[in-house]
Parts: C-alpha cells; structure tokens; sequence
C-alpha cells in the first residue's frame, strides 16, 4: 500500500500550506469519491427520500437504500431491517439505552462496560443506572492498558443485564478481544453491545461471526461525512424494542387516538434523515474496499512499530498503554511539558495532534496523569511523518527547557 499515492485522493493534502494530520482517532480526512458522492446527489438528486413517489423521489430513495445494502454487506449482517442509520456512535448507544436497556433494567440490576471506554460508551449507561437503581460494574484494566478479562467470569453475574464493550480503545489503541468476551457473556445470556468506532475503518467485521446483539460506528471515523452513523442490532431485538424517537415516517397508521409503529428499521428513523451523509458513506465504503483491508491493516502495524521505535528513543517520552495487541494509536507524555502545550507548539508546526484525556477521564486517572498527547493514524499516514513528529518532539523538549531556565 502507497500511503503517499493515497494521499493523492485527499485534497486537504494537496494544499500549500503543509499539514501532517495525526488526529484519526478523532475524525478523519474525506477523499474526493466522498465529496464528489455528496456534491453529486446535491446538483442531482435532491429529494425527499422514502416519501415522494415522482422520479426523483424515487431515485434518490434508491440510492439511499442501496446504501443500506451496502453496510449490511460490510458489516455481515443477516439482512437489510438490522441496519438502522443514526446520527454517530453516541446516537446508537443512547438508542440502546433507551430502547433496549431500560425496560429490561430494574434496581439492583447490573450493566457491565469496560474501564478504557469512551465516554460516549460510559455515560449512557451510568445514567441509565442512576435512573434505574442500578448498578455499573466495571471490568479493569492493567498497567498495560488491557482489560482484565480473567474477571469475566466473577463480574458476570444473575443481574447483568447487559455488557458493553469497545472493539479499540480511542485513548490506548488496544484492541480487546471481543469474540471471547461475547462468547463468556452469552453463556450467562448476557446480551453485547460492541462500540466500533475506532476498528469500523481499518479492521475486519463480521457481526454474525462476532455474534454481538448490537455493533455501533460513525461515519466520520471511516472518510465519510460526519452526523451519519449506524447501529446494527439483531432482527429478534428489533422486534421487541419501542421507537426511541417519534415523528415522520416511522409509522404505519396515526389518529388522534394511537399511533401504529412501522416495522424495523423504519420505526427507528423517525424524520427527514441524513441522507446526503449516507451517500458519503457508501462512497467511504467503496473506498475503503478498493484498498482493501488487509493491506490498512498490514500499514497501520508498519506505522506502530515504526513509531515505538522513534518515539521510545527520546529520553522523556512516556507511552500509555502499551498492550501486546493495539493499533496505530499511541498516547505518550513528555516529561515536564503539559500535554496542551506540546500540542499546540506541535500545531505550529503543522503537526496536528490530540491532547487531554479524550473523552476517558477514568483512564487518566488510573495512570494518574492530567492526559496524554495522541498520535493516531490511518491510510494516508506516513513513516517521514513519524520522522517528522519525533523530532518536534525533541524541538519541543528544547524550547521547553530553555522556557523552564529563563
């Protein structure tokens, strides 16, 4: 895989004005076929999909659609009605939440997640469980930054009424070992919610083979327009989960008395939907397809062990999380120099990188750190850019020491 001939397909590179984006984990850059896609159905196609029933109507519908067929087959699922289109990851956890997890929760029950996840993977639940009188139980982690998976089998108990998990932690890179952790939860009939954000665009899955209850992505992850995501969920979940939103077009029948609810996917996609994002989205599928994921995948490890290698030679430089199986993301903290102010004399450089605690507060504090400077890549990235990000690095301990002096 030529890095450097994709980056061809992104115009943000192609500016003057140079720019090593390192930020992946955060959103992603959108290659031409992407803002072609958008902008063609724009000058094109433009209709209200699922409604009108003139030409273009019809046609935009189709295309739309098309696109849910598109996912069904990226993501291996059984059929078309388990995909539902949502506004981001975070929109199909609360979905969950709301539509699955709260009527199946009461107090004393138990919801079981991770202690790496996101925020957007932890609050919905936590919530939940205020609300409920419940309880939030936590899988730990190791000073590696893996989850402690040997404590399943005591952490699953009668009560658990759900487990949620990220396939790769945003802030650590690690990935967790899904299968076998939805393997020990469906022999207690725990059902699994597996937060994809961070492994939708680089890795393999197949949620029939996984055997998760719910898989939720984001668009903007994976090259595609941001406020589109999914959730994918079990046609037998589906069927006994009630609308999480209520408006136009998730309905069969309506008087002033009731309303009938239509079958999934519709009856969870209530109102005019995103669908200029949907296009952009398959566009990001194709794409990503005509790469091929084995050879991001091979990329990305190249890009990881590369970078360990530069960045554990600088005297200073700390990594956190540091499991034996992780992606191309990789937290560090430098000795002496807050986190934002590496990354803004980064920035200055035309280095663009996360700095905080992005979005897992509890991970930073079972470090004990106020947060880390992240470096996360993707397709485009390059080993000259880690070159060039190692050596702001130690540009950066010079000014720093120099300041600390005067």
């Amino acid at each position: 895989m030529n890095a450097n001939h994709i980056r061809q397909d992104f115009p943000i590179f192609l500016q003057n004005e140079p720019l090593i984006y390192l930020d992946n984990a955060a959103t992603t850059q959108k290659p031409f076929p992407v803002i072609q896609a958008v902008n063609e159905f724009y000058t094109y196609q433009n209709a209200t999909v699922r409604r009108g029933i003139y030409p273009l109507a019809a046609q935009a519908t189709r295309t739309y659609e098309q696109v849910r067929e598109q996912i069904r087959d990226f993501i291996g699922a059984n059929s078309n009605e388990e995909i539902i289109f949502t506004r981001s990851t975070t929109d199909g956890i609360n979905l969950v939440a709301t539509a699955f997890a709260e009527s199946r929760l009461h107090a004393g029950d138990e919801i079981l997640i991770g202690a790496s996840e996101h925020h957007a993977n932890l609050i919905p639940w936590q919530q939940l469980c205020f609300r409920k009188k419940s309880n939030l139980k936590i899988i730990p982690i190791n000073e590696k930054g893996e989850l402690q998976v040997e404590k399943l089998s005591e952490l699953l108990t009668a009560r658990t009424k759900l487990l949620a998990i990220s396939h790769i932690s945003n802030s650590l890179g690690t990935i967790h070992a899904i299968q076998h952790i939805i393997e020990k939860a469906h022999k207690k009939g725990v059902p699994v919610l597996v937060d994809g954000a961070q492994s939708i665009a680089h890795y393999p899955i197949n949620v029939a083979e996984f055997n998760c209850d719910f898989f939720v992505f984001s668009g903007h992850k994976m090259f595609a327009p941001s406020g589109i995501g999914i959730l994918y969920a079990k046609a037998e979940h589906l069927a006994n989960m009630q609308p999480y939103q209520f408006g136009g077009e998730m309905i069969r029948s309506v008087t002033f008395e009731e309303t009938i609810f239509a079958e999934a996917p519709a009856k969870f996609e209530a109102g005019t939907p995103n669908v200029e994002g949907a296009i952009g989205l398959g566009a990001a599928i194709n794409y990503i397809k005509s790469i091929g994921k084995e050879k991001i995948v091979n990329h990305l490890q190249n890009l990881l062990a590369y970078a360990n290698e530069k960045l554990l030679a600088i005297n200073g430089l700390k990594i956190i999380g540091t499991a034996a199986q992780k992606t191309a993301i990789i937290s560090f903290t430098l000795e002496n120099i807050h986190p934002h102010d590496a990354a803004t004399f980064f920035g200055e450089a035309g280095i663009a990188v996360r700095a905080g605690h992005h979005c897992t507060q509890p991970v930073m504090h079972f470090f004990q750190i106020p947060g880390t400077i992240r470096a996360s890549f993707t397709i485009y990235n390059t080993k000259d850019e880690i070159d060039q990000l190692a050596e702001a690095v130690k540009a950066a301990q010079r000014f720093f020491g120099i300041s600390r002096r005067s």
